[in-house]
């Protein structure tokens, strides 16, 4: 049996002799690459679409792609590529990955479509309704399908270029 922070070799995982020589967390460093990429995407496409930049966009929820999908996808597959599929750290990341996604394209889709409806009746209401000055809900919060699975393309895209280089351009 593994100790806590033990890896396949059964050294701690800051050690392992199995992974190359580098001090970087590849899952972590792959998740965060992934989650600033899709933003990024998030403000260029806006930029292409309407002719204006929004750096809002930046830390935003919703739209294309989806820096959820991405972020966990990433996650998934360089723990997958790091230490294999057999483990718990993998099967963990995996489940969080199908919430995640799951979540992003039920529930938050739906509340987004909720606050829109929401904002057009508050609209919509004479303006001496107690209502009537109360702030829009925000309604962009989930993901179509098309969004997550582009999300999970650029994680999986994004976790394999980033092993690819931790491993110097060589693959085991």
């Amino acid at each position: 049996m593994r100790m806590m922070g033990e890896t396949r070799g059964g050294g701690s995982s800051d050690q392992d002799s199995s992974s190359p020589d580098y001090h970087m967390n590849y899952p972590l460093l792959s998740a965060l690459l992934a989650f600033a990429l899709a933003q990024s995407i998030k403000v260029v496409t806006t930029w292409y679409k309407e002719k204006r930049w929004d750096l809002k966009q930046l830390m935003g929820s919703g739209g294309m792609p989806s820096s959820h999908s991405a972020t966990v996808t990433a996650l998934a597959v360089a723990v997958a590529f790091h230490d294999g599929i057999g483990g718990t750290t993998f099967a963990t990341a995996l489940i969080l990955a199908c919430v995640v996604m799951y979540d992003a394209t039920g529930v938050r889709l739906q509340a987004g479509r909720q606050a829109e409806v929401l904002n057009q009746i508050v609209y919509e209401l004479p303006a001496e309704h107690p209502l009537a000055e109360t702030r829009p809900l925000r309604e962009l919060l989930g993901h179509t399908p098309p969004q997550v699975f582009a999300g999970w393309l650029l994680g999986f895209v994004t976790a394999g270029i980033v092993y690819l280089l931790s491993q110097g351009g060589t693959v085991d």
